[in-house]
């Protein structure tokens, strides 16, 4: 594996989701390291010193370490759903930018002086709200996934997870709904949720995708 690129990557992190999504995507083998943020291991912040996930460092020394660009990458190499065609990175930086703001505020309130969970919550539920009409077919980019749902669903998969009764039972927007249930039980997502022992600074590393 001395030849492929090194993805250091936490499991739970929305954006090292949606690149490994990708990368599962295009079919482009990587050395995998999972890591837990609270013990960055110190290879990864040299090749990365912000110290977020993903950080995908190519045999070349290239490091690529934000997750759109990790996707884009991955995407460039191999293609084969034509994912890219389906990129819309206007609606993206909504969800990376406004609503992540009101989804930390509403999940982690109590880390946030002054934030009032609830008003957070149906900010971002006023950002859902502009997808529910938008969602005539089963996902953004018609009847497979695209690049978008992609980018997009590993926020909504938090956005749930503050309040899943509340989302499942009192949420008035059935697409969204069914849209985020598509993708939690699709194999894509599946694929990339399986564990994998961390990575210690000991040569231990793992394919991925796994063969």
């Amino acid at each position: 594996m001395t030849e492929l690129p090194v993805l250091y990557s936490f499991r739970r992190c929305p954006y090292a989701i949606r690149a490994r999504m990708a990368i599962v995507g295009a079919d482009v083998p990587v050395r995998l390291r999972e890591i837990i943020l609270r013990d960055k291991p110190a290879e990864m912040l040299a090749a990365s010193p912000k110290g977020t996930v993903p950080v995908l460092v190519l045999p070349d020394g290239q490091v690529i370490d934000e997750s759109l660009d990790v996707m884009g990458w991955a995407l460039a190499q191999h293609d084969p759903d034509n994912w890219l065609a389906t990129r819309d990175d206007a609606l993206i930086a909504q969800f990376d930018g406004p609503f992540k703001h009101h989804l930390d505020r509403y999940k982690y309130a109590t880390r946030y002086a002054g934030a009032d969970a609830v008003a957070h919550r149906d900010a971002a539920l006023a950002i859902l709200a502009g997808l529910e009409e938008r969602l005539s077919a089963p996902w953004l980019a018609g009847v497979q996934p695209g690049f978008t749902d992609i980018a997009i669903l590993p926020f909504v998969r938090q956005f749930r997870i503050a309040d899943p009764d509340w989302f499942d039972q009192d949420l008035a927007q059935p697409n969204v709904q069914n849209w985020l249930a598509a993708f939690l039980q699709w194999p894509g997502f599946l694929a990339v949720m399986q564990k994998f022992p961390l990575w210690l600074s000991d040569g231990q590393e793992h394919m991925f995708p796994a063969a």
